[in-house]
């Protein structure tokens, strides 16, 4: 346990509140840049419009394309009170949430009149939900009842709810199922791609749906075993080969976020290629040798969280944290709607 506390003590910071950011940069890529090129050593202040000319030549980009679920529900239950519950994923034909209410197993709770949940199971922090309709629903339902599952330190955000469900999803998702936007996708904007593309860098997209555990405090099981929460990946066969090839080419591969990190790692091991979609419980930190991506695109991460971790890895704790403290001297804004960094 002591060896656990110290661990998270290395990567605990102090952060000004004012420096969380509360709404993304207007227009997304103004958001501010930092560049960290390791060979050089050397750190470069700019905004995201600009990314293209920090690149390394002939680099290939990968985005995570997953689609951002409007996964809080707010339900009735028999006795006529309120609760809130987030949708985590489907399981056994159930749905798997979170409830901020306690809520008796075998009773009933109400999205509408006519709209129900039967209570199947609680099993730890979660409950498995019974739909009264089809599960193939599951996700029309959600987006039309449904409201944004933005993260708890994003407290005072002036967006509206409707405003929420386009600021906090990238352009390009694409494929439901994540309960917490992949942030670095955030900053990017149709002339700021078109702009990389110009640039000669290749730009690739795969899917991880960001789960729970993003914003679950690291417990000493996760240190013990050497893994995290599980959270689903899919690539497909053209955009493997066409990664594999381009690695052999001694292309860079940037990872926009660290899901896309955990994606390619999991996949592409120093013997070649794994399976191509199922769950990654990997747990990337200091000391972790890379077998294929080269740089990373990243938002400025939670003290003591995983993120940071897989973040260090990169340029080590000690480096990761002088350029934290460059970012805030810079008044860079922090986590998820926050600025990014480019490392490579």
């Amino acid at each position: 346990m002591e060896k656990f506390k110290r661990l998270l003590e290395e990567y605990d910071y102090k952060i000004s509140p004012e420096i969380i950011a509360q709404k993304p940069a207007s227009p997304r890529d103004s958001a501010k840049l930092l560049v960290y090129k390791k060979k050089e050593d050397k750190v470069f202040y700019d905004t995201f419009v600009n990314l293209a000319k920090y690149l390394p030549a002939d680099a290939v980009l990968v985005f995570n394309q997953t689609k951002v679920l409007p996964a809080r529900l707010m339900v009735k239950k028999e006795t006529g009170g309120k609760a809130e519950i987030l949708y985590v994923e489907m399981a056994e034909g159930n749905m798997k949430v979170l409830a901020d209410r306690f809520l008796p197993v075998a009773s009933k709770v109400y999205l509408t009149p006519k709209l129900h949940f039967l209570v199947m199971s609680h099993r730890g922090k979660y409950y498995l939900l019974k739909p009264c309709f089809p599960v193939k629903n599951i996700f029309e339902i959600l987006e039309k009842y449904g409201s944004t599952p933005i993260p708890p330190y994003i407290k005072h955000s002036p967006l509206s709810e409707k405003q929420l469900k386009k600021e906090y999803q990238a352009i390009f998702a694409k494929i439901r199922g994540s309960i917490a936007a992949p942030t670095a996708s955030l900053h990017f904007t149709d002339r700021l791609l078109k702009k990389i593309k110009k640039f000669g860098a290749a730009v690739k997209f795969v899917t991880l749906h960001v789960g729970l555990g993003t914003f679950s405090p690291l417990t000493e099981e996760n240190i013990k075993t050497g893994k995290l929460h599980s959270e689903y990946y899919e690539i497909d066969k053209k955009t493997a080969d066409f990664l594999k090839k381009a690695k052999k080419q001694g292309r860079p591969i940037i990872a926009v976020g660290t899901t896309v990190v955990r994606t390619l790692e999991s996949v592409f091991s120093a013997g070649g290629m794994k399976k191509l979609s199922g769950p990654t419980d990997l747990f990337i930190k200091s000391g972790y040798k890379f077998n294929f991506v080269n740089g990373v695109i990243t938002n400025f991460h939670v003290p003591k969280s995983s993120l940071l971790m897989l973040a260090s890895a990169f340029v080590g704790k000690k480096k990761l944290f002088e350029i934290y403290k460059k970012a805030m001297a810079k008044k860079f804004r922090f986590f998820s709607f926050g600025d990014g960094m480019l490392i490579y």
